[in-house]
């Protein structure tokens, strides 16, 4: 069994905002919804590795929305200079960055974020 992707809520009709954090600032590269899916607003994104995904986020329309406070995403990236990078593109763009747990989880960096809509995303890299 592996994981196949993750679910966020978003609010209807926000689609560029979470295109400006999930593509434009993680990186991720945004993939079309099935036809049958795309009516119902949000949208997908994927990172891969060569020919295999490594990561797969479904932003979906809740009505009414909450974000995610607690529960979220944990992603990694290859390297310490790599989550420095990211965590200053993440703020940099005007997103809230928190380090104050990055040395809590034993074994990884770490770093919290927000989406534009609130939703907690964790990046961590495994220490050498």
């Amino acid at each position: 069994m592996r994981l196949h992707h993750v679910q966020l809520a978003m609010p209807a009709g926000q689609e560029g905002e979470a295109r400006r954090f999930y593509a434009d600032t993680l990186g991720l590269l945004e993939v079309a919804k099935p036809q049958e899916l795309a009516g119902r607003g949000g949208c997908w994104f994927r990172h891969s590795d060569g020919d295999v995904v490594t990561v797969e986020i479904h932003l979906g329309v809740e009505e009414p929305f909450a974000p995610a406070k607690k529960a979220h995403p944990a992603l990694l990236v290859r390297d310490s200079g790599a989550l420095e990078e990211l965590g200053a593109r993440i703020d940099a763009a005007g997103y809230d960055v928190d380090w104050a747990e990055r040395v809590s989880f034993i074994g990884y960096e770490r770093f919290h974020c927000r989406d534009g809509f609130g939703n907690r995303i964790e990046i961590m890299t495994p220490t050498a």
